[in-house]
Parts: structure tokens; C-alpha cells; sequence
């Protein structure tokens, strides 16, 4: 496979590699990709890893960590241990910098089309693509003005919450990380959500800095630079109007994935049952119950792991 992984200035030219020196691609370097191309090479399969930022860029926003096996307790220690161990495996090549726009499957193989308008093909593919965060126009309980986005509260630090009061829309699991990983911050969360979200918001009942407010609806006003409003309708239809500093989202994520020969369920997700021999999904992108760091690696490994068998017909 050619090594040209230099930025091109103009439109892509459209070039595939030939003479495919890999096993498997893997699309995706979270720990559910990094996980899958060091378990394919512990079992002697070659694997080029696609990654558009660099590997593990999520971990390095989760200041605290509480659930997995290691002794880590914060994603930059987690992350920086496992860069340096696919780092040091011979038989991945780390292409980074990279976005896969396209998969395609066939009898015999595989073939991705990067963001450079370049083809790859192996005989298996791994993808690992994760999720990312949605933003208020795509959840139905919140009216905002059009196009409007606001960053995840795990993207905040204890200076963007010192003394502040932080309006959170949705109860999603970062926002009891977020107070674990700040537990000196004097700052006022007030986390608007709906119903369906009341047993998310469970770990966090109890801490002083939280006010919870279900809501039925809430209608996000533009920002005038200095303070954040809302109006909001009750579950019990009543209608009143918050004020904060500053919103953030923790609604949840959606599914990402590149185009092409993927399975999709009706939330986007791309489950691993129904997919093409070839296609392995591990991660964030199987389902919604089971977006853990733990779960992500083990499910890389066993895609892995997946091909190798797959590869030796004993499946």
C-alpha cells in the first residue's frame, strides 16, 4: 500500500493501492479502533488504523475516570498509554489526519475512499467511528434558534464554571463526570431535561451544585454575549424563565459513520448482526446501552479477533 499520507492542495485525484499489504483497515481511532488493531496484531494480522484527529482525542477530555481496569483515572493517562502502545506495533500503520467518506464491501473485499479521493481495500474492515454530541435541533423537546450549537459540558473546565451558573440541556452520564473530576468548583449546574432522561440524572441528585429541572419543553433564546435564557414548560405545564452564564449540552450522542455499505437501525446505529461478512463494527457505534470505555475496547478486540477467524474459514 503507498505511504503517501502528505496534504494535497486541489480537488482529490481518485487513486487506488494495488498491492494491499493489509489485512484489515480499521476506520476509527478510539479505544474500540486502537483496541482492535493491537489485538490484530497480537495474532499476527497487518492493519492500517484511519483516524481523522488523533488517537484516543476524546480521552484526552475526560479529566476523571472511574471505570476502567489499569489503575488510569483520567483519559489523558489512558490515552497517552495506549498512543504509545499502537505506536510501538510494527504491524499497525497509523494513518492519522485521514476521514473515510466512503466503505464499500465486496465478495473478496473491502475498499474505503479517504477525504483525498484515494482508495484502500483489505479483506476486512473494522469500523469504529464512535459517536458525537447531538445539539438542540436534534432533539424534539428543545426549540432553538436555526443552526444554533453549543459545546458538551465535558469540554468545560473549572475555570469556565468557577462562580458561574451553567445552564446543562439533557441529563447524560458526563455531567456526574464532569462534577467528579471538579469536586472544589463552586458553580451552579442547572440541568434541564426530559422525563425519559429522569434515571440518567440519578448520581447526581445529591450534589449541592446541581438543581434539576424537568422539563417538557424549553425554548433556547439567542445569547446576548453576557447571559443565556430560556423558557421553559414543566412537566405539570407550568411556564417559567431561567437565566445563566453560560449552556452546555449533555443530550447524548449520535452515531457517526462513513457512507456506503453499512447497516443502519432507525437511530442510526450501525449494529453488528446484518452487516456484510466483511464489515466488523465495534464501539459507540453498535448501540446506545453500551457506550463505555471497557465495552468499546472489548468490542474491538472480538471484531479483530472476528476477521482473523473469518480469514481461516473457522467461523
Amino acid at each position: 500500500m503507498a505511504d503517501d499520507t502528505s496534504p494535497r492542495s486541489g480537488p482529490p485525484t481518485a487513486t487506488t493501492d494495488t498491492h494491499s499489504t493489509t489485512d484489515v483497515i480499521v476506520i476509527g481511532g478510539g479505544p474500540a479502533g486502537c483496541a482492535a488493531a493491537r489485538t490484530a496484531a497480537s495474532v499476527g494480522l497487518r492493519s492500517v488504523l484511519i483516524e481523522p484527529d488523533t488517537l484516543c482525542r476524546n480521552l484526552y477530555r475526560i479529566p476523571a475516570l472511574n471505570n476502567v481496569l489499569g489503575g488510569h483515572t483520567s483519559g489523558p493517562a489512558l490515552a497517552d498509554a495506549i498512543t504509545a502502545e499502537l505506536a510501538d506495533t510494527e504491524l499497525c500503520r497509523l494513518e492519522l489526519g485521514r476521514h473515510v467518506v466512503q466503505l464499500r464491501a465486496a465478495d473478496d473485499q473491502v475498499t474505503i475512499t479517504l477525504d483525498t479521493g484515494r482508495h484502500l481495500t483489505a479483506p476486512y474492515a473494522v469500523v469504529a467511528t464512535g459517536v458525537g454530541p447531538l445539539q438542540p435541533g436534534d432533539v424534539p423537546w428543545i426549540t432553538a434558534p436555526a443552526g444554533h450549537t453549543l459545546p458538551p459540558l465535558w469540554q468545560a473546565g473549572p475555570d469556565d464554571a468557577e462562580g458561574r451558573t451553567l445552564l446543562v440541556l439533557g441529563g447524560d452520564r458526563p455531567i456526574g463526570t464532569f462534577l467528579r473530576a471538579h469536586p472544589a468548583t463552586v458553580t451552579r449546574l442547572l440541568v434541564a431535561y426530559p422525563q425519559t432522561d429522569a434515571y440518567k440524572t440519578e448520581e447526581i441528585r445529591d450534589d449541592p451544585r446541581v438543581t434539576l429541572l424537568p422539563v417538557e419543553h424549553l425554548t433556547l433564546h439567542p445569547s446576548d454575549g453576557t447571559r443565556v435564557t430560556a423558557d421553559v414548560v414543566t412537566p405539570h405545564g407550568r411556564r417559567h424563565t431561567i437565566t445563566a452564564d453560560t449552556a452546555h449540552l449533555s443530550l447524548g450522542s449520535a452515531p457517526t459513520a462513513p457512507t456506503g455499505d453499512l447497516v443502519r437501525d432507525t437511530d442510526g446505529y450501525c449494529p453488528p448482526s446484518g452487516q456484510h461478512p466483511r464489515i466488523m463494527v465495534a464501539g459507540d457505534l453498535r448501540s446506545a446501552r453500551f457506550q463505555r470505555i471497557m465495552t468499546a475496547m472489548g468490542s474491538g478486540s472480538e471484531a479483530a479477533l472476528h476477521a482473523y477467524y473469518a480469514a481461516r474459514e473457522l467461523l
